[in-house]
């Protein structure tokens, strides 16, 4: 399985995700600014591979700062927290890192300069070692939602390259394999990106778990035909009361999936969770450029001077959604107290 953000040589390295799958190219950061680029560019996208992308780059950050009282090195690590907090406004996990890594350092201020850097390294990999184990974990809770004959419906990417590694909603179809279960994938494609063209097909066919990709304005049609047993996606940040924001689309899906009376699932770490949004109104929708909307691989495909719009992230209400799987089990309606029940189980990953 692909690595898809590591710590090296204190420098961080992680896979190009622009480039795949026709390039694998990776890109290597030496400084925090770098990592914040990367985040704003997509070179790393999902939730929580944003979150652990942070993360590092608050060590990256911190490792720079040749202040030699710790006060100092403080202030200083304050601003380098601010920068990455604001790389991308709707992943919640971004500035649950940050917040997490800034805690920390506070934490320890009766500490050196010297021994300061070295726990906020050793923190940053180790919330790369938690993120990757947490899949596990959901992956086995929610491959028992599923038969032992099923064909899953995903949209965008939510596998390794969107996380730590092993990943969310494909991480409960890699669970599922592992359980003997016969598991087909059908993948959007995700315009403007195209994560699931590029990456979710990728991914599949790199660990020989059959997929088919369609376009964006076929899934419909094949829930109708009743091709479609389930429908599993991740999140960029979920509501205290269930609603969920996720890869622009996503509402689309949901919406047919329960009129098509399709079970429609979503996989998040508890991290995910922002208990401070009372509903999907308070969440930030990021708006990107139009050119993502306008050309393709650097190709203008519509005329010039028309008119776009392109939110990234799109809020699909609690009403829509079958279950929210995370690592501390698996949460139904009402989310509201359910939501809350998980978080409140020893071992949870996210405070209120």
């Amino acid at each position: 399985m692909v690595e898809t953000i590591v710590w090296k040589e204190n420098q961080v390295v992680m896979i190009d995700q622009r480039k795949l799958p026709l390039v694998e190219q990776y890109m290597v950061c030496k400084d925090y600014r770098c990592v914040v680029r990367a985040i704003r560019d997509l070179v790393i996208r999902g939730a929580p591979a944003i979150g652990v992308a942070a993360a590092m780059g608050v060590a990256l950050g911190a490792m720079k700062i040749r202040l030699k009282t710790t006060e100092r090195f403080l202030a200083k690590l304050d601003e380098v927290c601010a920068d990455i907090a604001q790389a991308r406004p709707t992943a919640v996990n971004l500035g649950w890192a940050v917040a997490r890594m800034k805690a920390l350092a506070v934490s320890h201020r009766d500490k050196n300069v010297d021994d300061l850097k070295a726990i906020l390294v050793a923190e940053a990999n180790r919330m790369l070692e938690e993120d990757i184990a947490v899949n596990q974990t959901m992956g086995r809770h929610g491959q028992a939602l599923l038969g032992k004959n099923v064909t899953v419906l995903t949209h965008c990417n939510a596998g390794a390259l969107a996380t730590g590694g092993y990943g969310t909603a494909l991480g409960v179809v890699r669970a599922a394999v592992a359980a003997g279960k016969t598991v087909q994938v059908v993948a959007d494609e995700t315009r403007p990106f195209l994560q699931g063209a590029r990456l979710t097909a990728w991914e599949l066919m790199e660990d020989n778990i059959p997929v088919t990709l369609i376009t964006d304005n076929a899934a419909g049609s094949l829930m109708q035909a009743g091709r479609i047993d389930a429908v599993i996606v991740g999140a960029d940040r979920i509501a205290a009361n269930g609603d969920v924001a996720n890869k622009i689309g996503t509402y689309m899906v949901a919406v047919l999936a329960k009129t098509h009376r399709i079970p429609f699932y979503v996989a998040a770490p508890m991290s995910t969770i922002d208990f401070a949004s009372s509903s999907g109104r308070k969440i930030p929708i990021e708006n990107r450029s139009g050119q993502e909307v306008t050309h393709l691989h650097g190709k203008r495909h519509a005329p010039k001077g028309v008119a776009t719009e392109n939110p990234a992230f799109d809020v699909t209400p609690s009403r829509y959604v079958s279950a929210i799987i995370t690592e501390r089990g698996v949460a139904r309606r009402p989310y509201k107290t359910q939501l809350k029940a998980l978080q409140k189980r020893k071992g949870s990953s996210r405070k209120a």
